[in-house]
């Protein structure tokens, strides 16, 4: 490949600075950047700058993405589209050549396998051996990255819709083999944005019953830039639901259907379950909110005749439970509950399970982050809306006439 003039004149600047810079770092970097731009232009149909009839849709700036090369790590801006989106071949998930090696070290530098057994392994993937101080090269350096994308800007665009929800993993609480294992939170943030496309949010380890440790995590998140916010869609954890109260005033609240289900089922007898949960299904069958109301309502009170104690705790719960039907039917069966977090969940449970127990909280986020990144990297590229911009347009025009069940203000 030949570059053209305006990379090599970067590069014979890079050459003639000397001092302090990475000449072949730089020479990749280059080169690198020079590929991205050239698959941009294919993908658009014309270069910067250049009318052409074949142009599908224009440049709308850029964002960073960091990688790893075997000259060092090069930071290369991919384009973004003012329609559609675009993610350049060489970075795709799971198609660099390092990532595959990387993550056998990784996941056995978690595990606490010998430096000899991490060589075995590497050496089995056509690697050469790696060093204790050479996988502690690469820890930093997912570190370095997987801090970058949970610390970035969340300014570019609105986020209407937000879920969160949590899976538990087995971590040791202090140093060395005598520290005790316990089960600690991994609670991450997704968002749909407003033209329908789904974004990783944030990531976080903690306690999910702790107040503190939720507000937190999500006064980040606003700090970060998330603006927009019409619906919060999550599972019932006390200390969220407090730490919602304070960090989301104003926002509606979407209680999860399937885990309120599952509450209901936990008051009824096993043989009785089929029946309440068909039951309870039948509500959101309904066509308009006004006959999701009216089939609650009934419902509720059916099945109060039978078992007491579902009476109170439908009462209590509808306004959260229902929350969806003030937004676009378009999007009903997507935001009335955390089933889309689900395949995030499976994911991050199926990655750890060859980790076993995390020897502490910041392995967890290296390689949960890096699954992570992955999963946006690939929700980022692709062609598909994960809600159509028609029905996006709706949800605009609805908030602004029909009010949702708003999340109150406390000082609990």
């Amino acid at each position: 490949m030949a570059l053209p003039q305006s990379a090599l004149s970067e590069l014979l600047e890079a050459f003639r600075a000397g001092e302090g810079v990475d000449l072949v770092r730089e020479s990749v970097r280059v080169a690198l950047q020079e590929l991205i731009e050239l698959e941009a232009a294919e993908r658009i149909g014309a270069a910067p700058y250049e009318r052409t009839e074949e142009r599908v849709t224009e440049r709308n700036g850029h964002r960073p993405r960091m990688l790893t090369t075997k000259a060092g790590d090069v930071e290369l801006r991919i384009p973004k589209l003012r329609k559609g989106s675009f993610f350049p071949i060489i970075l795709e998930p799971r198609r660099r050549i390092d990532q595959a090696l990387y993550a056998v070290v990784m996941e056995a530098y978690v595990q606490g396998i010998s430096t000899r057994s991490v060589d075995d392994l590497v050496e089995a993937m056509g690697g050469t051996g790696v060093s204790k101080s050479e996988v502690s090269r690469i820890c930093a350096g997912l570190d370095e990255t997987v801090g970058a994308f949970r610390t970035r800007a969340l300014d570019h665009v609105e986020f209407p819709y937000v879920y969160l929800d949590a899976t538990y993993l087995h971590v040791r609480n202090a140093p060395g083999k005598g520290g005790q294992v316990v089960s600690m939170a991994v609670v991450v943030a997704t968002g749909v944005t407003a033209t329908g496309e789904r974004e990783i949010l944030g990531l976080d380890v903690g306690d999910s019953e702790d107040e503190v440790f939720w507000r937190a995590f999500l006064l980040s998140l606003k700090q970060r830039g998330l603006t927009g916010v019409k619906l919060v869609i999550s599972d019932q954890h006390a200390g969220l639901v407090k730490a919602l109260k304070r960090a989301f005033q104003g926002v509606a609240h979407q209680r999860c259907r399937v885990h309120f289900a599952r509450n209901l089922l936990a008051h009824v007898p096993k043989g009785q379950a089929d029946y309440v949960a068909a039951a309870f299904r039948m509500i959101f069958a309904q066509p308009t909110p006004e006959d999701v109301d009216a089939a609650w309502d009934k419902t509720r009170d059916e099945l109060a005749t039978r078992f007491p104690k579902l009476g109170p705790l439908m009462d209590g719960a509808k306004a959260e439970v229902l929350a969806f039907t003030g937004l676009p039917r378009e999007h009903w069966r997507k935001i009335w509950s955390t089933n889309p977090l689900e395949r995030i969940n499976k994911e991050i449970k199926r990655r750890s399970r060859v980790v076993g127990i995390f020897p502490n909280a910041a392995a967890v986020i290296r390689l949960v982050g890096a699954v992570l990144i992955d999963m946006h990297d690939e929700w980022i590229a692709g062609d598909r809306h994960y809600l159509s911009e028609g029905s996006m347009a709706k949800l605009y025009k609805t908030s602004d006439t029909e009010p949702v069940a708003a999340i109150e203000s406390s000082d609990m």
